[in-house]
């Protein structure tokens, strides 16, 4: 991933305007093992905190290929929060670390280095169809949760 300035989206044409105001997860969609982290964090946010998009909608293409990121092999949840880019352990662990005690303490796994942390998670990210399976279509939030997912 190519290192970015805070809000660097903001100038790339490429990348249409969308509300920045809370930090914003991109997962994908097709993909059942990030569906259900999506609704986890769903379930432990209790103040709605985050906000969410597929990696399948033109906004999350756009940010993938903002990133260097591959825009159809989403082997990574992204976290967008006070405009940087979080991926891989990073981002994961900064999405619990939001969701607040327990899962704060979560947080605590970022003295493991990350070039520990990362294999592991891509590991994960690699296999996730044949450890959860694929969707046939993305991910259709309730309508009790529908406003907290952009389009």
């Amino acid at each position: 991933m190519r290192s970015r300035e805070a809000y660097s989206y903001r100038t790339d044409e490429a990348v249409p305007v969308f509300a920045d105001d809370h930090p914003l997860i991109v997962f994908d969609g097709e993909c059942i093992f990030c569906s259900g982290w999506v609704n986890f964090v769903l379930r432990h946010d209790k103040p709605g905190r985050y906000r969410f998009i597929t990696a399948q909608t033109p906004l999350g293409e756009a940010l993938y290929r903002h990133y260097g990121l591959d825009s159809r092999n989403y082997e990574t949840n992204m976290l967008i929060e006070n405009g940087r880019a979080f991926l891989k352990s990073e981002g994961t662990l900064r999405m619990a670390a939001g969701l607040g005690l327990p899962w704060r303490l979560l947080s605590g796994l970022r003295v493991v280095p990350r070039a520990l942390r990362d294999p592991l998670y891509e590991l994960v990210a690699r296999n996730r169809y044949r450890i959860a399976g694929k969707r046939n279509s993305c991910f259709v939030p309730t309508p009790e949760h529908r406003s907290r997912f952009l389009t």
